[in-house]
Formats: structure tokens, C-alpha cells, sequence
């Protein structure tokens, strides 16, 4: 009786694989595009994770915002009620005031927004965001100039409403594509503003504008193009991160004296984290699962490759059953080439994914994992091995008369 070693069972189904290259290619095709698929979702999934992290790390674990209307549900995700979300607060001067009188020690940053229209010499930009704050949110949000690109505005300038910008580095690009744009001026409103600083390029932050085509000016500026005192948003920067949730209870407390509980939210950055990371995690994975269903695809397509090739190989088959090989070294053959394929099929898939990565993450952040190869690699091993045990078990059960007769 011939009892081949797995050795030799392995070495076998490689040279029956990669005798018809073109075959091998083409059923491993399915494989191939599930695991690159998976690879480049995950990707995009973790870089994006890993971008907005960092994007938050500038706004410090110690800030906490007060912004109009019920931004979170009970949860902790972000509420779906459009009504309780958009909500008309307008917050004013007397909010702040509030704040600063019952909780000394801690910076009170006043914001406003307005959305413009920006003409250049040549070039008009609309609907642009100005944002009106005090001289200390660029050092708070890591909003400053380097050196080079100018300044930002002084507290002498904020307290003279002074008509000064603050690029971001986009809308400073579009503005003045061919030019410098520090000591330029624009038109906002029928009115000159000078340039006095240019912010270093920081993208777009989740669910938010884009911070590289914002303009930043001091308060009473936006005030007076809207025509009123309205804020969009209180930052209240905290002396060191413990204190941050007492602090929240006492705004809190302070605000509910004064606006109904669904008309206001106050939150730490590490909420707001949480909740875009969960939000993010959620559609990776189901994308992922989307992109899964492709290596299922593909093991169906092995099988019925293996199922033909057991067909072809009948009078091999026969042969050395007659000659005394083991039903179960015939079916071990089988699968190995069935995980071969998936194998192959995995091989090129992560190599394709983690170049196609790369080429992705020139224009938006994505980043390969080890957990994210394995997870890929082991389920294209796993599909060789599900859909190869019926074309295997069809060969081992094979009788050798039959098949030695079979044309």
C-alpha cells in the first residue's frame, strides 16, 4: 500500500496547481479582489481613525465646548432628532459673562461664524466661513502662523474690531494662486480687510468645514456683518484634563438656569472622539463585511474549479487507487490544492492591497495592519479549505474500477 508523507502530498499538489498557470490565475481571481478589498477598506478605515485622532490632540484633552442644540443622544452617539439637533439657541456676551463669573481659573473663548463672499483683485470665492473669535483661540487651537506666514490677530486689534484675516491654506491658495497673499487685502461686505497671517495646511476635520478654507477675524468683526451678538460656540479651556468633567457638570448646572435641557450640549473633544471613532468603526466593518462577501465568491468559484479538475483527473484517480493509494492521501491532495489557490489568491491580494494603500494614502490617510493582513489572509485559507472538502471527498470516494473506465 502506497502512504505518501503530507511532504510529498504538498509538493504534488503545487506541481498539479502551477502546471496550468493561466487557470490558477483566473480561479484565484475572486480571492484576489476579496482580500484586496478588505485590506483597502480597513486601511482607509485605521488611517482615518489615526488622522482624526490627531487632528483632536491639538485641541488639547482639557477643551470643552457649549454649542446650541441636543448634539448627542442618551447613548453617546449623535442624535438623528434633526429638531432637537438644529435647534434655535442663540448664545450671547451674557453667556460668557456667566461662565467667567462662576467659574474663575479657566479661559473662555467666545466663537461666531458667518458665511461670506471673498473677492481678490481677480478671483471671488463664496460661501466661505469667517469665524470671529478672541486673539487667544489661534495659540488654544493651534491656529498660529509659522514663522513666516505672518501673525495672528492682537488683543489690541480685537478690542478696535480691527479689519484683519487669517487665512487658512487653502482659501489663501485660491485667492492668490500666483502671489503672496501676506499684507494683501480682500473685499468682504464692500469692505477692504488686510492679510495679515496664513495658518499652515491642516485638513478637514470629520463631520465638520474644512479648516484650510476658513477665515479667522476678531469677534466684533463677524458681529458686525451679521448685524447681531449671536455665538455659534463657547470653548471653555480647562487648567489640566482632571478637571474636565466637574467642569462640565457646572456647565451644566449653569446653563439649564437659563436654556431648556435639548437647547444646548457640553462636551470634551474626548466625547466627540468617541463618538466619530465608533461611527467610523461601524462602516469599516460593515464595508468590510461588503467587501468579505467577494472571498465567498471566490470559494465558490475554486470549488467548481476543483470539482471540474476531479472530473479531468478521473483516470488519474483510478490509477492509483489501483495501485494502493489511501482514499484519504487522494482527498488531503485535493484540498491542498484547494488551499493553494486561496493561498495564491491571498498572496497577491495583500501585495495589491497594501500598494494600492500606499497609492491612497497620497491623497487621504490609510494605513495597513498587521491585523488587518492576517484577518484577510486567514479567511482566504480558511475559504480554501471549506470549499475544498467537497471536490476532495468526490475524489477520494471515487472507485477505482469506475474511474480506470471513465473517458
Amino acid at each position: 500500500m502506497l502512504k505518501p508523507s503530507i511532504d510529498d502530498l504538498i509538493r504534488s499538489s503545487i506541481r498539479s496547481v502551477l502546471k496550468n498557470k493561466s487557470r490558477t490565475l483566473l480561479t484565484s481571481l475572486g480571492i484576489i479582489i476579496g482580500v484586496t478589498s478588505v485590506i483597502l477598506l480597513t486601511s482607509i478605515g485605521n488611517g482615518l481613525t489615526i488622522y482624526i485622532n490627531q487632528q483632536f490632540e491639538s485641541l488639547g484633552s482639557n477643551s470643552i465646548f457649549i454649542s446650541p442644540g441636543k448634539i448627542f443622544n442618551d447613548n453617546g452617539g449623535f442624535n438623528n432628532n434633526e429638531s432637537a439637533r438644529f435647534v434655535t439657541t442663540s448664545f450671547t456676551e451674557s453667556d460668557v459673562n456667566l461662565i467667567k463669573r462662576n467659574l474663575r481659573g479657566n479661559l473662555v473663548i467666545p466663537m461666531a461664524m458667518s458665511s461670506v463672499e471673498i473677492k481678490s483683485n481677480k478671483i471671488t470665492k463664496t460661501n466661505i466661513t469667517l469665524a470671529g473669535s478672541t486673539y487667544q483661540l489661534g495659540e488654544t487651537l493651534d491656529r498660529l502662523p509659522s514663522p513666516g506666514n505672518g501673525r495672528w490677530f492682537t488683543q489690541e486689534e480685537e478690542n478696535k474690531n480691527s479689519p484683519v484675516l487669517v487665512l487658512g491654506y487653502t482659501i489663501a491658495r485660491d485667492l492668490f494662486p500666483t502671489g503672496n497673499p501676506l499684507n494683501r487685502k480682500v473685499i468682504i461686505g464692500g469692505k477692504n480687510y488686510k492679510i495679515i497671517g496664513v495658518i499652515d495646511k491642516k485638513g478637514s476635520s470629520f463631520g465638520g468645514p474644512d479648516q484650510d478654507s476658513q477665515v479667522y477675524t476678531p469677534l466684533g468683526v463677524v458681529f458686525n456683518i451679521n448685524g447681531n451678538e449671536n455665538l455659534a460656540e463657547i470653548l471653555v479651556k480647562t487648567p489640566n484634563k482632571s478637571q474636565v468633567d466637574s467642569i462640565k457638570e457646572e456647565l451644566n448646572k449653569l446653563f439649564l438656569e437659563k436654556y431648556d435641557k435639548d437647547a444646548f450640549t457640553v462636551f470634551d473633544s474626548s466625547q466627540l472622539l468617541d463618538s466619530i471613532n465608533s461611527i467610523i468603526g461601524t462602516l469599516t466593518i460593515a464595508l468590510t463585511g461588503i467587501a468579505a462577501i467577494s472571498l465567498v465568491v471566490g470559494g465558490i468559484g475554486i470549488m467548481n474549479i476543483m470539482l471540474v479538475t476531479v472530473s479531468e483527473r478521473t483516470r488519474e484517480i483510478g490509477l492509483r487507487k489501483a495501485i494502493g493509494a489511501y482514499p484519504r492521501a487522494i482527498l488531503l491532495q485535493f484540498l491542498f490544492e484547494a488551499i493553494i489557490l486561496s493561498g495564491i489568491g491571498g498572496i497577491i491580494g495583500i501585495i495589491l492591497g497594501s500598494l494600492g494603500t500606499a497609492a491612497i494614502n497620497n491623497f487621504f490617510p490609510a494605513k495597513v495592519t498587521f491585523s488587518s493582513v492576517s484577518i484577510a489572509f486567514g479567511v482566504s485559507f480558511m475559504v480554501g479549505i471549506i470549499f475544498g472538502v467537497a471536490p476532495a471527498r468526490k475524489a477520494s470516494k471515487l472507485s477505482p474500477i469506475e474511474a480506470l473506465r471513465y473517458e
